[in-house]
């Protein structure tokens, strides 16, 4: 039976337990189809579940039967892998053999599209992962192109935060209205920017938006001093450097909205106005006097000495001695 809210099984009745604390529900005893061992089972009343995705490729799907005795299909679309021999839905019934999924009355006699997404729930008891399975047409489409598109950016290195949410939907076809819920995955607390430049920092996969973020600030204790660097430089433009250099090194925020950024940017402005003030001319008071220049108390350079012992001296505008 679809389910509008998430719905969480397993062996161990304190991982359930821990899912209806967190998502809602009541745990109950609960009996797989088929000749599986009895589980526990929790209706949550949540949409949406927080989620991180593992290292590697998390994501699995086929075209599979099943029955009381377990797999009797599975079939990539081309072979079924359990005989090794070519698609067999699709010799029975053609190559619009899915559509009888839609036909209550001999949906059992042909595969469904099953995807499988393993995912890690960060607030759940114990280490490892949890299966998150639909067998929607909808989803298998777009869970692939959303974890391909994961996966380019990341090479399946590192965790990345998503949001597993069920989705409503409606679909008219034939004249006739179908309502029916989509899994939908989702990167979550992040920027496509962000989760396609590489693998995520574990501080900000795991809570990304919160103190993920400030990890992008403090970052490791090894990290350059980007401020210390940042007052050593002679102009904005090397500030700015600077800030390039952090943001490469996932310390500071693309879009400079972490405290790193706004104090670079602080110090810039200040390079800013010390150029402009070192570059404008001086000017008069009220009386007309200019500015005394203050020089240190230092020792006099040598100069050549002229006629007389005096110092020699050039007239302005002209290069002859006297």
């Amino acid at each position: 039976m679809k389910s509008k809210t998430w719905v969480l099984t397993s062996h161990a009745e304190h991982y359930a337990q821990a899912a209806a604390d967190a998502w809602g529900g009541t745990v109950e005893r609960w009996q797989p189809q088929g000749n599986g061992a009895p589980q526990f089972r929790v209706i949550t009343e949540a949409e949406s579940i927080d989620a991180l995705l593992p290292p590697g490729d998390p994501l699995s799907q086929n075209n599979e039967m099943w029955n009381k005795g377990g797999c009797a299909r599975r079939c990539n679309g081309e072979t079924e892998l359990i005989s090794r021999r070519p698609c067999l839905c699709m010799q029975q019934f053609g190559e619009d053999w899915y559509l009888l999924r839609q036909d209550q009355n001999r949906k059992d006699q042909v595969c469904a599209a099953t995807s499988r997404l393993n995912v890690i729930l960060p607030d759940m008891p114990d280490m490892g992962v949890w299966r998150a399975e639909t067998h929607s047409f909808y989803a298998a489409n777009e869970w692939a192109g959303s974890v391909d598109m994961v996966l380019s950016g990341t090479g399946g290195k590192g965790l990345v935060p998503v949001l597993l949410r069920i989705e409503p939907r409606t679909r008219v076809a034939g004249g006739k209205t179908k309502h029916f819920p989509v899994v939908v995955v989702e990167i979550r607390g992040v920027t496509p920017r962000q989760a396609l430049t590489g693998p995520l920092p574990t501080a900000v996969a795991l809570d990304p938006g919160g103190a993920g973020r400030l990890a992008l600030e403090v970052g490791p204790s090894d990290r350059p001093d980007y401020v210390a660097l940042a007052e050593g430089a002679l102009t904005s433009d090397d500030v700015r450097d600077v800030w390039r250099q952090a943001a490469e090194a996932r310390h500071v925020h693309p879009k400079g909205e972490d405290p790193l950024s706004k104090q670079l940017m602080e110090i810039a402005a200040r390079k800013d106005q010390e150029a402009a003030e070192q570059h404008r001319a001086p000017e008069p008071d009220e009386d007309g006097a200019y500015e005394a220049e203050v020089v240190d108390d230092a020792e006099p350079e040598p100069v050549a000495a002229g006629a007389g012992g005096w110092p020699a001296i050039t007239e302005p505008g002209s290069g002859a001695r006297r």
